[in-house]
């Protein structure tokens, strides 16, 4: 199905677990840079809270997977208001009595900055291996494996996967403070991370889990960005926290 943000179609998919009361709690689950909904690790995740009874609703964001938008053009913001917009349509589904938010990479920064929007409707997070540091590196110029003046940021950078992206992704990302959304959001919070992930250092994991108020941190030891060895490690810290929450 699509959900719609400003014109732009959201490519999503909505799992229910299995013998399902009339009603149940909906984790939103956001994949990360260069992602997309259907990947191993996001899919064992949503699986994992469907076994437990928990509804998800998986989302493809702006230039990503099957959704509107190029690549090259997508930024935080964007990002950002897709996920306020899928949280208001998850809001008014007649079946749903708790919201939690779950993302990986950027996706569990977007989780933490939209969060701290909603925190009056969002019961819980889950940031997978969140890559909060993508605003400091934006700052200080090296993102992405380039190096770049701050004060004059290049037009086009190139993704490591080929794909060009947009100067304006650097410039949003610039202006976003992800400490200011930490403190202000209350509520409970698991952060999963590899030990030996590629992509976002660990430390980053430790500093957002000793700053939020009530956070649980689980380290996987020998584990990479995406989970690539010990996946069921995840799900288990996963499974085991949403179900001493509820």
């Amino acid at each position: 199905m699509y959900i719609m943000d400003d014109g732009i179609k959201l490519n999503a998919k909505l799992d229910m677990p299995g013998g399902h009361s009339e009603k149940c709690p909906l984790v939103i689950v956001i994949h990360g840079f260069t992602g997309h909904m259907e990947e191993r690790h996001i899919t064992a995740v949503s699986g994992t809270l469907n076994e437990i009874g928990f509804a998800t609703l998986r989302v493809d964001m702006y230039g990503h997977g099957n959704s509107g938008g190029e690549f090259q053009n997508h930024t935080l913001f964007k990002w950002l208001t897709n996920a306020l917009t899928v949280i208001d349509y998850a809001r008014n589904l007649d079946f749903v009595t708790d919201l939690y938010l779950c993302g990986h990479s950027q996706g569990g920064m977007t989780v933490m900055l939209a969060g701290a929007m909603k925190q009056d409707v969002i019961k819980g997070l889950i940031p997978l291996s969140p890559a909060w540091m993508i605003p400091e590196a934006a700052r200080n110029g090296s993102l992405l494996g380039e190096v770049f003046d701050p004060d004059h940021v290049p037009d086009v950078l190139a993704a490591w996967d080929g794909r060009t992206l947009n100067g304006n992704y650097v410039r949003v990302a610039q202006t976003i403070r992800v400490e200011e959304a930490i403190d202000r959001y209350a509520g409970p919070v698991l952060i999963v991370h590899g030990d030996q992930d590629e992509a976002v250092p660990v430390e980053y994991a430790v500093k957002a889990a000793e700053r939020y108020k009530d956070c649980k941190l689980v380290l996987i030891p020998g584990d990479t960005h995406c989970y690539d060895h010990h996946l069921d490690q995840v799900l288990d810290a996963v499974r085991q926290w949403m179900q001493e929450l509820t």
